[in-house]
């Protein structure tokens, strides 16, 4: 080991602060945040039948919470909300998988 140099153990207070620092590098990076009120399969031949007034019925319940997305990959569900006469979501839960990543299931 050089001199001036100090070994930081995984998981040590420091080694959490120097991710913490480096988290900023991240910080601008834009992300698209989408909202899945759900989803259904159709026949091209039933996409094309759909006119003005049309209902497509989808594969959710009206209870259920709906799928918040980051670049199309899961990672919180919610419910609808408005804020000053717009849609918004109100976060209910935090997808997280083992190993406290949040998102790694990819909605395609």
């Amino acid at each position: 080991m050089k001199e001036g140099q100090e070994i930081i153990e995984a998981g040590s207070a420091d080694d959490l602060a120097f991710g913490r620092r480096n988290f900023g590098l991240f910080a601008d990076i834009s992300v698209r945040l989408s909202v899945e009120v759900g989803s259904t399969a159709l026949k091209l031949s039933e996409l094309m039948e759909l006119a003005e007034g049309s209902v497509v019925e989808l594969d959710r319940q009206a209870h259920e919470l709906l799928d918040i997305m980051a670049n199309g990959t899961l990672i919180a569900k919610g419910e609808v909300v408005t804020v000053n006469g717009r849609f918004g979501i109100r976060v209910v839960e935090v997808i997280a998988t083992e190993g406290g990543i949040p998102g790694a299931e990819r909605r395609k």
